[in-house]
């Protein structure tokens, strides 16, 4: 009944608060603070564990096979590929950054503990800073990057995470060993993601081709290639996750590449229409898997704090994402501005959640504080990215508009913007 009230209330007061500095992570996140140990205690771990890890698995799966299907491989490669920049030499950065900061800053962690806290901690999460990518006064250049990064990152950790869990001993993955995960995580499970994806697409193509489906249940048939491509990859002990980001890139391949009368655009809008449905359920579990991580995580570790894990959170913010941004973009051609805006932009949201969450159900020594570095973290996050994402997106819009008339500005470059809609609250802001 909580849960319901608040949300209702949200969303009767969207409009207004899309105009202020409180976020929906904010709103969900408090809440999820208020009704958890901390506050009224009506949620805990203990007794909701079940509900809890399916609410935050079907929300990282429809997340994940949503941002894919929006990708082509076009993006990576736009702007002078800055996506690719960031995807490439700025991940893996950031997870080595994150691992030896881990090691040497929380010594009750193992090396494969400390690895994980890095993956965890990588992926970016768009929707918690929005205004960062959708206010108009952002050259699309750099909205395009952000956007492109937040929406493959975290699949593209998914390996990082499976491979570094399997090597801590005593967790679900270890008993297979590496070679057992490498085969059913990283090889089978991609395979059949992009089998099902593949499969889904075309026969989706076919009946559209015939008229026989309706707009309806196209965007229910688009979550039913998610929850199949998850479910063929769950039974056979791989990773569901990266099985629901592959079908993700196949389902929207088929449909863009099958032969069709209509032009590019009215393709990728039909696309858009397809999955809108699973954008606008994925959006809404995520912010109550927020809520939930508030009530689980967040709580209980904010009874737990220290300075090493504060000092490691707020590093994760700055030091450890900046830095491998500023040597990804070296030699981009962007201005000190840029790289820093960037940098301060990636938020920690729905995936560094989901791991977080996943990796407290294991039974290792590191499990509290690897659980309490990354609710602390992620808590941070929705905090300063959610109250600087409008201000730092006017200020950065107002040096544009001055150094825009450098013929050479690099920022100038003519980005076309894939719109995510993983928010609840609208996505665009008015120009001026």
């Amino acid at each position: 009944m909580a849960v319901a009230g608040v949300t209702a209330v949200y969303a009767l007061g969207s409009r207004r608060l899309a105009d202020t500095p409180v976020s929906a992570a904010m709103v969900f996140v408090g809440f999820g603070i208020a009704i958890g140990p901390l506050g009224l205690d009506l949620v805990s771990r203990r007794q909701d564990a079940g509900p809890l890890r399916t609410l935050v698995e079907a929300a990282l799966a429809l997340v994940l096979f949503t941002d894919a299907t929006t990708v082509r491989a076009r993006d990576l490669r736009s702007g002078g590929a800055l996506p690719g920049r960031l995807l490439s030499v700025g991940l893996i950065l950031t997870i080595g950054a994150g691992w030896l900061l881990a090691w040497a800053l929380l010594p009750g962690l193992t090396v494969w503990e400390s690895a994980l806290v890095g993956a965890i901690l990588a992926p970016t999460d768009a929707a918690l800073g929005k205004s960062a990518i959708s206010d108009r006064r952002v050259p699309g250049l750099v909205r395009q990057a952000l956007n492109v990064e937040s929406g493959l990152n975290d699949g593209m950790v998914l390996p990082f995470f499976v491979l570094f869990l399997a090597a801590v001993p005593g967790t679900s993955y270890a008993h297979e060993g590496m070679g057992g995960v490498f085969w059913r995580a990283l090889l089978l499970s991609p395979a059949l993601g992009l089998a099902a994806g593949g499969a889904g697409g075309r026969l989706l193509t076919v009946s559209l081709h015939h008229g026989w489906a309706t707009a309806e249940w196209r965007q229910i048939y688009a979550l039913a290639a998610a929850a199949g491509a998850y479910t063929l990859a769950a039974v056979t002990h791989g990773s569901g996750f990266i099985a629901a980001w592959a079908a993700g890139f196949a389902f929207a391949y088929a449909l863009r590449s099958a032969a069709h009368p209509t032009a590019e655009a009215a393709r990728a809008t039909e696309l858009a229409r397809t999955t809108e449905l699973a954008e606008a359920l994925g959006g809404l579990l995520a912010m109550l898997s927020l809520l939930f991580f508030g009530a689980v995580l967040l709580g209980p570790a904010l009874q737990h704090l220290s300075w090493r894990i504060v000092g490691y959170a707020v590093l994760s913010l700055t030091v450890i994402r900046m830095v491998p941004v500023a040597v990804a973009l070296a030699g981009s051609g962007l201005r000190p501005p840029t790289v820093a805006y960037i940098g301060w932009f990636g938020p920690r949201g729905l995936a560094s959640v989901v791991f977080g969450l996943l990796v407290a159900e294991e039974h290792t020594h590191g499990v509290e504080l690897i659980g309490q570095v990354v609710a602390v973290t992620v808590g941070l996050s929705v905090l300063l990215h959610g109250m600087s994402a409008a201000v730092l997106a006017a200020g950065y819009g107002r040096w544009y508009e001055r150094a825009a008339v450098d013929p050479g500005l690099r920022e100038s470059l003519s980005t076309p913007v894939t719109p995510r809609r993983r928010t609840l609250g609208p996505l665009e802001q008015p120009e001026g």
